[in-house]
Parts: C-alpha cells; structure tokens; sequence
C-alpha cells in the first residue's frame, strides 16, 4: 500500500489509512485535523475472520487517523470522489500518491486482496470503529461542556427527590467503570457489558424527566403576560435551564458510551449482525437528538416570546424589561453551547438588549415627528382658514360698499327733487 491512502467515511467522520508519512502528508496537504485511531483499533479492523487475517497483520504496520465530519472535510469527500455503498452506507476509495511524494488527485477503486474495502466483514467493522470514535468524540466534547458551565450535575441529580435521578449517579459509576476497562484491554469484555446492560432504562427515565422539566419552564413563561412576573420567571429559568441541560448533557454522554459498550459486544458475539446494529443505534441517537433539539428550541421560542413582550414595554418598565431580555440571552446562550457539544443545528445566536434610552430616544424621535406633521398640518389649515376668510372678508366690504353708494346715490337724488 505504498503511496495509497484509503478512505473511507460516514456522516460522522472520515478514517484516513495508510503508511504513516502517506497519511501525515495527506493530511498536511488538506489542513485537516484529526484523531489517532491507534495500533489496537488498526488491528481490529481485520479481525473479522481468517479470511482476512492477513489483512489484519499487515495493517497493524500501518498509521489510521479519524477525521470528524465538518464543512470542510465534507467537502473532501467529494473532491476525491468517493463511492457510497447502499449497504453498508459508506463511502469509500483509494488515494494515490503522486510522483515526489505528493498525494492527491484521483481515486480508484482497490482489487488487491490486502485492501480493507474488498472484504465486507473488515468494512463493516471499520465502521464499527468509526462510530465508537465519533460517539467517544463527543463524549469528550461533553465533557469539556461540563467543565466549562462548572456544572454539578450529581449535585442537581441529589438535590432531587426523584429515585430515577438518584439511580443515574449509580449508572454513571459503572459505565465509567466499564469504559476505563474496555481502555486498559481494548475492547469490551462480557463482565463488563452484564453490569451495564440495565443501565439504558434508568439513563432514558433520567432524559425524559429532565426534558420536562425544560416544558414546565416553557409553559411558565408562556402563562405570563405582566412584565413583573415575565421578569421574575426568566430569571428562575436561568439557573433551572443551565441544570437541566447539564443533566441532559449527560445523559447523551452515558448513552453513548453505552452504545460503544454495546458495539463491542454485537461485534464478538454476532458479527454478521453488527453493521445493521451499528445503523440502529446511529438511528436511535438521530431520534434522541430530536426529541432534545424540539424541546431545547419550543424553550427558548416562548423566550423570545417573553423578551419581545419586554421590548414593547421597555420604556413602562425601565428595570424589569431589560432584565427579561438579558435572561433570554442568558438561555439562548445556554442552549446554543449545548447544541454545538452534541452536534445540532442551533438557532440564531441572542439579541441585544433593548436599552431605555434607546427605546425613550425612539419615542421622541416619533413625538417630533408627529408634532411637526401636526405643526405643518395646523399651518396648513390655518392658511387655508385665512384664505377663506379674507375671501368672505372682501365679498362683505365690496357688498357694503356698493350698499353705502346706492344709499348715497338715492339721497342725493332726492335732495336735487327738492
């Protein structure tokens, strides 16, 4: 495999394998970064049986990276072309080197028996492998989330009185315990997959009740109309929000992990089964995203609702109507970080708060406006009234007048009479 690199990516990510310097230049030339996939996980990739066990051992040689799916690895992918297989629902080629070491330019399809993607048991495989780093990817992520927003969250779990959310601090000790296993060994082991396979039920009860807990917040603020109770119910959200998203954040964290526990046991005990596993769990977690993405986006729709009420009446309530914004953005903020750590599409980022002065300068603005409107409009009248009554004016004088000579006409007549 000198020279080549084969690819082969999902719509999590893209593996990049080959000889090491093949990979790293590769790599370098795209402006990629990216994960190491490791010796054990190169091993595994042709583990699928002995038809491919030579396969196997000569990729232990070789170097694998993962890169995570963005816009920009996305669009490498059809750069070089890559070819998606209705079955397995990957997309797979092989790069080229070029003369003076340099890679790029072409794909081709490999027929060498030694290639990962003319064997469909080391694909399905690869994939396997692909998932779990995308998931434990992510898992990091979280885990960064977590240690950003300086969230307790087994704190919040035991400020409950709820038994499921006192039995999730239990579940997270033994799926940690079985991934810090699975590390040391690499791989899954059945004792360690016996202690976790109740752990979905309590994690999924545990996401249920948080989600609704995130409504409840929803319906308060959409209850509120006076700006005094708006003010009062955003501030109670922020704090509430940024807990039940921390909760939820793990949650997913733990349920992912799951899966890559789950996918090492599917992959030992039924190979044959493991690729059509491996697009159901891809699916389930589509749906929890979902299900999260609709509740955190009805949450923060009634808080725009509740910050463009505040608007309208900034200048009636000078305090409370920017503290109501502020909460808004507090929120939105929250949930947008939250959507990034788990890959959703997030709304738009928060708005500025509308200040009093603004608001007062706005009104003014209006208020002279209509004054000078009404100003030009009196004048107007005004001009007109006069017009008319200069007119009348003249038309009673000259009528006067003419009455004054015909009266003086006929006096004078009868004086000559007489």
């Amino acid at each position: 495999m000198d020279n080549e690199i084969q690819l082969i990516s999902d719509d999590d990510g893209l593996a990049v394998i080959g000889r090491a310097a093949d990979v790293e230049r590769f790599l370098v030339s795209e402006g990629l970064p990216s994960k190491d996939l490791g010796p054990q996980r190169l091993t595994s990739f042709g583990s699928a049986g002995a038809a491919v066990a030579q396969a196997g051992s000569e990729m232990a040689a070789d170097s694998g990276r993962w890169v995570k799916l963005t816009p920009k690895s996305a669009e490498l992918v059809k750069k070089y072309g890559l070819r998606e297989s209705s079955k397995t629902g990957l997309s797979t080629g092989v790069v080229k080197g070029r003369k003076g070491g340099q890679v790029g330019g072409f794909v081709e399809f490999a027929k060498a028996p030694r290639s990962l993607l003319t064997n469909p048991a080391v694909l399905a495989n690869a994939a396997r492998i692909m998932t779990q780093v995308a998931m434990q990817q992510t898992m990091d992520e979280i885990t960064d989330y977590l240690a950003v927003i300086d969230a307790k969250v087994d704190d919040v779990l035991r400020a409950q009185k709820d038994a499921v959310l006192a039995r999730m601090i239990g579940v997270g000790f033994v799926i940690e315990e079985a991934m810090t296993v699975r590390e040391m060994r690499g791989g899954g082991d059945e004792v360690s997959w016996s202690k976790v396979q109740a752990a979905p039920a309590a994690i999924a009860e545990t996401q249920a009740y948080a989600l609704r807990q995130l409504d409840a917040i929803a319906e308060k603020m959409e209850k509120h109309s006076k700006i005094g109770d708006l003010a009062e119910a955003a501030r109670d959200a922020e704090t509430a929000v940024g807990e039940w998203l921390a909760v939820l954040a793990r949650c997913f964290q733990l349920q992912d992990a799951v899966a890559v526990l789950e996918l090492d046991r599917v992959g030992d005990t039924s190979p044959v089964e493991l690729n059509g596993h491996r697009l159901g769990l891809k699916a389930a977690r589509r749906d929890r995203l979902e299900h999260i993405s609709r509740s955190t986006g009805h949450l923060v729709a009634r808080m725009n609702d509740a910050a463009g009420t505040a608007n309208a009446k900034v200048l009636l309530h000078p305090s409370k109507s920017p503290a109501v914004v502020r909460s808004r953005n507090q929120v939105a903020t929250g949930v947008h970080d939250f959507h990034v750590r788990l890959g959703i599409d997030s709304g738009p980022r928060p708005s500025e708060v509308r200040r009093w002065v603004e608001a007062a300068a706005e009104v003014r603005d209006k208020a002279i406006e209509t004054g000078a409107k009404s100003l030009d409009t009196a004048r107007s009248l005004g001009n007109e009234t006069l017009d008319r009554a200069g007119s009348v004016t003249g038309r009673l004088s000259s009528g006067i007048a003419e009455r004054t000579r015909r009266r003086r006409g006929a006096a004078e007549g009868r004086v000559d009479e007489g």
